[in-house]
């Protein structure tokens, strides 16, 4: 692979921890208010969350721009504050793939709080233990598989985001060309094909490694509670 190739991986990569550092503690707080919450508004705020899922990938990233552009409501205060923009740059990217893997990261996760079985929290409970206390010892141990999965699922699709990224940071060498825009990108010049076959080969390998990870996380929280 040549050095512009090794780029685009590394910066792949990149954007998509990045992403998913800063989604998964959204992605869990969001998770778990779907799992365990009981208030008026739940069935819209499961809509708002999956809403990636189904919309067009332009239609978000058209969103974002309007929203993290200079005069937009995020933008303006992200430039008061920092005097940066994130147009045109790999962090605009990461939030583009932690929007989009969002919506996985918290369906992977409820579905791992959900089968929490709520018996052994009340069985802590009257043993004394506090609210914090049994989380900590048995709703995030029980879960946290469900949890890991999420996040690597959620990691797969930042490395595969195309259509929010190039709408919100178009596609700039070096600083926003993920492997889908650098694939993209070569398809467009003719004699590229090697150089497509490769990074579509080691996206093929990625997303596979993610999904075969992810499976085996979630085989693993099965029996996991099964057991208990």
């Amino acid at each position: 692979m040549s050095p512009e190739e090794w780029t685009v991986v590394w910066l792949s990569l990149r954007v998509g921890g990045v992403a998913v550092a800063a989604a998964l503690p959204v992605a869990f707080a969001l998770a778990w208010l779907l799992a365990r919450g009981r208030f008026p508004g739940r069935v819209l705020l499961d809509g708002i969350v999956h809403l990636p899922l189904v919309l067009p990938p332009v239609v978000t990233g058209w969103l974002l721009l309007l929203a993290f552009a200079p005069a937009g409501p995020i933008g303006a205060f992200v430039e008061r504050w920092t005097g940066e923009t994130v147009l045109f740059r790999w962090t605009g990217a990461a939030i583009a793939a932690a929007v989009m893997a969002l919506p996985l990261m918290v369906r992977a996760m409820r579905l791992s709080i959900e089968a929490v079985d709520r018996r052994l929290e009340s069985a802590a409970r009257t043993l004394g233990a506090g609210r914090v206390r049994v989380f900590a010892t048995i709703t995030l141990p029980l879960s946290l598989p469900g949890v890991l999965a999420g996040a690597v699922l959620g990691f797969a699709r930042a490395l595969g985001e195309f259509g929010a990224t190039i709408t919100f940071v178009s596609n700039v060498p070096g600083e926003t060309q993920t492997l889908p825009l650098a694939i993209y990108d070569a398809l467009q010049v003719p004699g590229r094909e090697p150089a497509v076959l490769r990074l579509a080969l080691l996206s093929v390998a990625l997303a596979l490694a993610a999904l075969v990870v992810s499976e085996v996380l979630t085989r693993r929280s099965g029996r996991r509670l099964h057991v208990l």
